[in-house]
């Protein structure tokens, strides 16, 4: 049986594209010059050095504070 119906679309207030890249970096990490914040994401250094172990809540704290911050920068 073929499937006719259009995808349903998301709601008006809800963005279309809600993906992140996996990181926030902006690829000019200042922590590597002994910053504690990076000027170019403004993440933590253990932010930065733990991020890839980081669980799915643990970055999704990361971004929500950041966009909260208004340091999203991609």
């Amino acid at each position: 049986m073929v499937n006719d119906a259009a995808p349903a679309s998301p709601p008006a207030d809800q963005p279309r594209n809600t993906l992140r890249p996996d990181s926030p970096c902006a690829g000019y990490c200042s922590t590597s010059h002994g910053d504690e914040i990076c000027k170019g994401c403004g993440r933590t250094f253990d932010e930065v050095i733990n991020w890839i172990i980081y669980d799915d809540a643990e970055k999704a704290a990361v971004w929500a504070r950041l966009e909260a911050a208004g340091l999203v920068k991609r």
